[in-house]
């Protein structure tokens, strides 16, 4: 509920959550009298399932499908960088986790803490675009499985919509929906993954190594790292909103834990097959003939043998995209109502349907470059979280050490930092990726330097610079400012 509802769509959002239990609570802190009690078994499995559901999804296919296909990397290569990749990426995406049950804050509230009240805003904007995005690629996938699996006859926007709706629907509906859903949303897609090894791993190429030599290959390893790596990062800009209604007394270092292996074995279970299935595209013709149709044709014919029932798995994974899109979904209509103060008069549930249809009507219009979108967003993602990610840790571990959080002034602007550091930071960190990235659209002169491909460095160059910049702006901010 809305503590003190300001107009009536706020007013209206309360008797939504009264009568039907639709969450109407928005970027408010949750405060602790409302999570009290001690954490159990169940809250910590709780959280294992979120990510697990959220990750091990049939969006995952392309970015297993990438380390062949656009690295030129052979199977082994291709699941060692994108073993280490995930586990990385993981691990930071679930250290930001930790902050949503001892706060009571969303996670890009926090961020007002760690970057200031106005640069906030801007990472805020950022995790709009990125979820957006997720939500156009989550969307084209399943339209295209849906549409392969009518052999053409029905349209990708139908699967599309069927898709958006589900979608729209949970995340609007809030916490209380989403937990059961979360929660179960796993169990089908693991049964038609493992149908699927048996069905389609006799024709993986185990055996052709990655193309290139010296620093060419190596280059396409590190940028197929850090692409990896990128995937599960993303999350690190809303991981803790889905923790705000559990116990203050959560341990930590259990969170962290649970939510490293909710992420790393729901992607790296999907992944894997991504690889495989793109590395038997060489060997295998009707393979390589669907996949220029589309993601979902590659699917269907991977699960031909089995005839119809293989059609009704690829349904089922279709339609399991949908536990991917919900969390991003209710984590946007969090961040449009940081983005102003007028904005966070009008409901989570409104955003959450505007940021809906926002992804169909892009989807709708790009869903014939699912590959070329996915590769550019990826790297986006992975650019300006491994920037926030730096500012994140450097405030926690060097300047809160000793001062703390007061976690209650989360919309206090005299309390929080201006954030000139953090901006500053932000910027410079940005030159670095800018220098050294590698895009079909851009490569900057450091990433020319590696092989004759280039290689993707943008990631820990950005990550580099913020690090040597904001120390010692920040100590100037606060012995300046005092906050």
């Amino acid at each position: 509920m809305i503590a003190a509802p300001r107009n009536r769509l706020e007013r209206l959002a309360n008797k939504f959550d009264e009568r039907f239990g639709i969450e109407a609570r928005g970027i408010q802190r949750v405060p602790e009298y409302l999570r009290a009690g001690k954490p159990t078994t169940r809250d910590y499995v709780q959280m294992w399932s979120i990510w697990f559901s959220a990750n091990c999804t049939a969006t995952q296919f392309t970015a297993g499908i990438l380390g062949p296909v656009a690295f030129g990397l052979g199977f082994t290569d291709a699941m060692l960088l994108c073993t280490f990749g995930t586990i990385f990426g993981s691990m930071c995406s679930a250290y930001i986790s930790t902050f949503g049950a001892i706060s009571g804050n969303r996670t890009m509230v926090v961020a007002r803490f760690t970057m200031g009240y106005w640069p906030s805003k801007l990472a805020a904007l950022f995790n709009i675009v990125i979820n957006v995005g997720y939500g156009l690629i989550d969307c084209i996938v399943s339209g295209q499985i849906l549409s392969a699996v009518s052999g053409g006859s029905m349209s990708p926007v139908v699967g599309i919509i069927i898709t958006a709706l589900i979608t729209w629907f949970v995340s609007t509906f809030g916490i209380k929906l989403f937990h059961p859903y979360q929660g179960h949303a796993w169990i089908p897609q693991v049964a038609v993954l493992f149908i699927l090894i048996g069905c389609a791993s006799p024709r993986f190429d185990t055996i052709t190594p990655s193309q290139g030599t010296g620093a060419t290959v190596a280059g396409d390893r590190l940028s197929y790292f850090f692409l990896t790596a990128s995937v599960p990062l993303g999350w690190a800009s809303q991981s803790a909103d889905f923790y705000v209604y559990f116990p203050k007394s959560c341990n930590k270092y259990l969170v962290f834990l649970m939510t490293t292996m909710g992420l790393v074995l729901g992607k790296v279970m999907v992944e894997f097959l991504g690889i495989g299935l793109a590395t038997g595209l060489a060997i295998n013709a009707s393979w390589a003939a669907a996949f220029d149709v589309s993601l979902g044709a590659l699917l269907v014919e991977a699960f031909s043998p089995l005839r119809t029932f293989g059609h009704f798995c690829c349904v089922v994974l279709a339609v399991g995209i949908c536990a991917n899109m919900i969390p991003s979904t209710y984590s946007t209509g969090l961040s449009f109502q940081l983005l102003d103060s007028q904005a966070e008069r009008i409901p989570r549930i409104f955003w959450c349907t505007f940021t809906v249809i926002i992804y169909v009507v892009c989807a709708i219009a790009g869903y014939r470059h699912l590959l070329t979108i996915f590769n550019n967003l990826l790297a986006i993602i992975g650019y300006w979280i491994a920037i926030y990610m730096v500012i994140t840790v450097q405030e926690h571990i060097i300047f809160r050490r000793k001062r703390g959080w007061k976690w209650d002034q989360w919309d206090n602007k005299q309390y929080l930092p201006v954030g000139i550091a953090a901006f500053t930071a932000f910027c410079i960190g940005w030159v670095g990726v800018v220098l050294a990235m590698d895009q079909t659209y851009f490569t900057g002169p450091i990433a020319k330097l590696v092989g004759e491909n280039g290689a993707d460095m943008g990631l820990p160059c950005g990550a580099f610079l913020t690090a040597v910049i904001f120390p010692p702006f920040r100590y100037a901010e606060i012995k300046c400012l005092k906050r």
